[in-house]
């Protein structure tokens, strides 16, 4: 008698999984629209109950008449749909397609598929309990954000899975679909920092819009900043804190990409960047007296247009090469001065790049040397850059903090040799 009990409790456990999963999406239907008149609901949490129940049950009897309960059960909600359309214009679709979900996953709840339905219907239920999140999010998005995001997708599921994945050209230094995956990244990164900053200024101050905006670019705010500075102005001290930010924002930026594509050389670059980044940060705050109101405006163009990404791509694949024939010519000298150049005009490219030649040219060590250099040379740029632009007492205050961390920078690769 006990395994015959055993027997038929294993055999309603596919039911009770079913039944389950109706009621956890049945149960935030039930609660968005348990305000709604008694007759005019297409659906609440025991008719999802049913439903999830009914697809488990389907799947227990032979195809015919399972195919038959099926077809049923989906009518009713398209019928039920129908006719409170009808009834009340402009009604979501949104319950009717979550009940065929729960009939369909309620079925496979009857599988062996048990725990890819109860994750579905998870899923099902988070989707549906952030409504309003989502609506809000799709109401800021702008046509250039929704533009890029149609972009994004050429790049990473059209022309990524094209790329031939094997060397080519001189050195066999060219693999186009690494490069490219690198491009879908950090255009990708870009991207992330564009639509923060956008959310971010000039409402909401000059430091969060600093550190947003050098996500994308460093180099452009901290023009931004130092023409302000350029002018007499009440946030002075927010102006010169946000250009430090900005420079160990970007220092965080490239220590992440390293972890993400040259982890090898990571240990190296975290010792000599995270001095440089302490440093700036901590002008920042000696810089910042009170809370920053002022609007900044900052011209970050989008970093999901096709020609900025097929420039860092040739970027890319042109230092690539030029890195193999450096290595073969003069050296490991040879490259370091190569990828100082480089990160003068793009710090991206100098990273992608040395990714591609770990560790056929390189250890760990040498690659995170490597890739301090350019790290340096642009936070020099963007120091020469500010005294340039503000030309005044201010302008030097907003530069002193970036000679300084590059100074700590090079002095923590000299006591690494």
């Amino acid at each position: 008698m006990q395994w015959d009990g055993m027997t038929e409790l294993a055999q309603l456990r596919p039911l009770a999984a079913a039944l389950a999963i109706g009621l956890l999406i049945g149960i935030e239907r039930g609660w968005l629209l348990r305000l709604e008149p008694a007759g005019s609901r297409v659906a609440g949490f025991r008719t999802f109950g049913m439903l999830g129940l009914a697809g488990g049950i389907a799947m227990l009897l032979p195809v015919p008449i399972a195919s038959v309960i099926l077809f049923a059960a989906a009518a009713l909600v398209v019928i039920g749909y129908g006719r409170a359309s009808v009834d009340h214009k402009g009604r979501s679709a949104t319950t009717s397609l979550a009940a065929l979900m729960t009939l369909m996953l309620g079925a496979l709840a009857a599988t062996p598929y048990q725990i890819s339905a109860f994750a579905a219907a998870a899923v099902v239920m988070a989707l549906l309990s952030m409504r309003g999140k989502l609506h809000t999010l799709l109401k800021g998005i702008s046509a250039d954000e929704m533009e890029s995001i149609g972009r994004f997708a050429l790049i990473a599921l059209v022309v990524l899975p094209v790329m031939p994945d094997r060397p080519l050209g001189p050195y066999g230094a060219i693999n186009p679909f690494q490069i490219w995956m690198v491009v879908v990244l950090v255009c990708g990164l870009s991207f992330v920092g564009y639509a923060a900053s956008r959310r971010a200024g000039p409402t909401r101050g000059l430091l969060l819009t600093a550190a947003t905006g050098a996500i994308v670019s460093s180099t452009a705010v901290t023009a931004a900043y130092a023409r302000k500075l350029s002018q007499p102005s009440d946030s002075e001290g927010a102006l010169i804190a946000g250009i430090a930010i900005a420079s160990s924002t970007m220092f965080m930026r490239v220590m992440l990409l390293a972890a993400i594509l040259v982890p090898a050389a990571l240990p190296r670059l975290v010792i000599s960047m995270t001095p440089a980044m302490i440093i700036g940060l901590t002008c920042a705050v000696r810089a910042v007296w009170r809370l920053p109101r002022a609007r900044a405006e900052i011209a970050l163009g989008n970093p999901l247009d096709f020609g900025p990404a097929l420039l860092l791509a040739g970027m890319v694949g042109a230092l690539s090469i030029a890195l193999r024939w450096a290595e073969g010519r003069f050296g490991e000298a040879g490259m370091g001065i190569l990828l100082t150049l480089t990160g003068v005009a793009d710090v991206d490219a100098a990273v992608l790049a040395v990714s591609a030649i770990v560790p056929q040219l390189m250890d760990g060590n040498t690659a995170g040397t490597l890739l301090s250099a350019p790290v340096i040379a642009n936070t020099l740029l963007k120091a020469a850059m500010t005294l340039l632009i503000a030309r005044n007492r201010q302008g030097a205050r907003a530069a002193a903090p970036l000679f300084a961390s590059a100074a700590a920078a090079g002095i923590a690769l000299i006591l690494m040799r």
